[in-house]
């Protein structure tokens, strides 16, 4: 068992190496015709197998960036040069949108997801989700992976589910927050901590987990993506891109990866 000193180092560790693995480094100044995508962590699987059928069918390529939905907001909001913008909730496009930073004729509910709590692949844990179940208990003196809760969106999702459920008071002090849900996975895929909660559709990209169970979908805000257009888009191709997520190819992409297509096919 990990105490809370070595458990933080290990953490801030994991942290660290998959910010480098998620954050494609941004040149210095970016052609106008290179289009620059924020997108949620969670979005990392689908839209890397996007981005290269997008790359086959047109030559282009787009450069894409991925962190929690809160962190990209706030970047754009300093004046990030970004084209092209996919949340992993609601919140946080209307919370661009209001300030004038997306172009609202642009915005679309482009995915929904669920949100699980998953266990190293290797555990033999099992736990049925329903009020009042003794979450804390299965953790013992262990930690509960899960994206920040205050800010990101399936951290929210988590707490709200769990909040619900009547058992968030009895496991917050035990809740490990990472800075993004791919953070959260890797804890768990690690075997840092023996449960977490994510998208089912992380848990379906990393063979060194499995999901425990579903989280039931009332429990906590419908789980939608929406996509839009920057304010400050510069580049050409960026209504192009936003517009080849609709399709029908991008559409059987992030079905393969777990998603739900909201948005209709253009």
């Amino acid at each position: 068992m990990l105490n809370r000193r070595r458990f933080a180092t290990r953490t801030v560790a994991l942290a660290a190496g998959l910010a480098a693995m998620l954050a494609a480094p941004l040149p210095a100044a970016l052609a106008q015709d290179t289009v620059t995508v924020f997108a949620a962590a969670s979005l990392k699987n689908a839209l890397d197998d996007i981005n290269a059928a997008w790359k086959d069918e047109t030559g282009k390529e787009a450069t894409i960036s991925y962190a929690g939905s809160s962190a990209l907001a706030r970047q754009i909001e300093e004046g990030a040069p970004a084209d092209v913008f996919i949340s992993a909730d609601l919140a946080w496009m209307a919370y661009l949108s209001d300030r004038n930073l997306t172009r609202q004729d642009t915005e679309v509910e482009l995915l929904g997801n669920r949100i699980v709590l998953i266990a190293p692949a290797d555990s033999a844990v099992a736990i049925e989700i329903a009020p009042g179940f003794d979450l804390a208990g299965a953790l013992g003196d262990e930690r509960l992976a899960m994206a920040n809760v205050d800010s990101v969106p399936a951290g929210k999702y988590g707490k709200a589910a769990l909040t619900a459920l009547g058992v968030w008071d009895a496991v917050s002090a035990k809740v490990a927050q990472a800075e993004n849900v791919r953070a959260a996975l890797a804890l768990v895929a690690a075997g840092e901590a023996p449960l977490g909660i994510v998208y089912q559709t992380d848990a379906a990209a990393d063979p060194s987990v499995k999901i425990v169970a579903a989280f039931p979908e009332d429990t906590h805000e419908p789980i939608v993506y929406p996509a839009a257009l920057t304010a400050e888009s510069k580049a050409a191709d960026a209504p192009a891109f936003l517009a080849y997520l609709k399709t029908d190819r991008a559409r059987a992409l992030f079905e393969e990866q777990g998603f739900t297509v909201l948005a209709p096919a253009d």
